[in-house]
């Protein structure tokens, strides 16, 4: 894990703010590529590479990718959701050596436009096609429900009005696996503290609308939720705004998102984005062959968790988190994906 957090310290904390394509350097050659024909693009989900969360700590995996290995890297932003054809068709006019979808959004426009140029790379976040993924796509997917269960129960032994709260922004297999395994684990926490936790369950239905978020937050605070799990991008912003307003705790997604509310932030359950794309950036371009194949990135490979540093939690509570990590990973406890396991997973 320690090496995992340098990494993700490593690479740089500052979003580009760009209108349609963006790289590290405003678009010129970086030295030690010059003459390279390679190149990496991303078309990013709505939210944009400056949301704070999943689409930034894709794009920052790249800028780390580029500064490595001197391969041009840049992004396409997404601003509304009919917008991802047209941003795939711009990717392969830009005869890019691989195009990265980041996140489930992506997949059906990705998987289109992978038919149609079945000699081009293509590697998507979040998303398996179910199973059948064309020859020219690689997936990556989070064991997310492993991170949001450790989240879950850190919630659990921590709540004093025994009432916590999630916030989704929408209803999807991916999304599944935060909000069940975040509900187990913090109902792992009540019955090892045998107690009633009530854990409450909104969907934005937006990934963009910092706005909407604060209005849900708003409403879950006032009705006793004293802590909130938020997985919804850019709308996650408006939950840590109101629970800065109101003094409250939340927990942040994707990446540490304590630096945006160092008072407030309990913790975070973290999904590396950024490693994922730097790592099989790297692979595909030295010629690995990993089309066709999901490669699967959870606790025992560090592809998720939560940081080492939490100056909010209890160090108590951060051990017992830390004892609740290796059940999971020796396969003791195996945290929901679904409903149907998450029912499964209380009887």
């Amino acid at each position: 894990m320690k090496k995992i957090i340098a990494l993700l310290l490593a690479i740089s904390m500052m979003a580009v703010v760009v209108a349609g394509c963006g790289s590290t350097d405003g678009g010129e050659v970086p030295e030690g590529n010059q003459g390279n024909s390679q190149s990496v693009v991303m078309v990013a989900d709505v939210g944009g590479v400056n949301d704070q969360s999943y689409n930034q700590g894709a794009w920052e995996g790249l800028q780390a990718f580029e500064e490595e290995t001197g391969i041009k890297a840049s992004f396409i932003e997404t601003v509304q959701m009919s917008d991802l054809a047209t941003n795939f068709d711009r990717a392969v006019d830009g005869e890019h050596s691989l195009i990265w979808g980041i996140g489930f959004n992506t997949a059906d426009p990705l998987e289109a436009s992978a038919k149609m140029n079945p000699e081009l790379n293509y590697a998507i976040v979040d998303h398996d096609f179910g199973g059948e993924i064309l020859d020219n796509v690689t997936s990556a997917m989070f064991d997310v429900e492993e991170a949001s269960f450790i989240v879950g129960y850190i919630a659990g032994l921590t709540t004093e009005t025994n009432k916590v709260a999630y916030i989704g922004g929408a209803r999807s297999p991916v999304m599944d696996l935060f909000e069940y395994g975040f509900r187990a684990g913090a109902e792992y926490a009540a019955a090892e503290l045998g107690k009633e936790i009530v854990v409450e369950v909104q969907i934005a239905e937006n990934f963009g609308d910092a706005a909407k978020g604060k209005a849900i937050a708003a409403s879950l605070y006032n009705g006793g939720s004293d802590i909130i799990f938020v997985a919804a991008g850019a709308t996650g912003n408006g939950v840590i705004e109101q629970a800065i307003e109101e003094d409250k705790w939340v927990i942040g997604v994707d990446r540490d998102q304590s630096y945006l509310a160092p008072e407030n932030v309990l913790t975070s359950a973290l999904k590396h984005v950024a490693v994922v794309t730097e790592d099989l950036s790297k692979r595909v371009l030295e010629g690995e062959e990993l089309g066709g194949q999901i490669i699967k990135y959870g606790l025992e490979n560090e592809g998720v968790g939560i940081p080492e540093n939490n100056p909010n939690m209890d160090p108590q509570v951060y051990e017992k988190a830390m004892e609740i990590q290796d059940l999971i990973v020796n396969g003791e406890i195996d945290p929901p994906h679904d409903e149907a396991t998450y029912t499964e997973f209380g009887k």
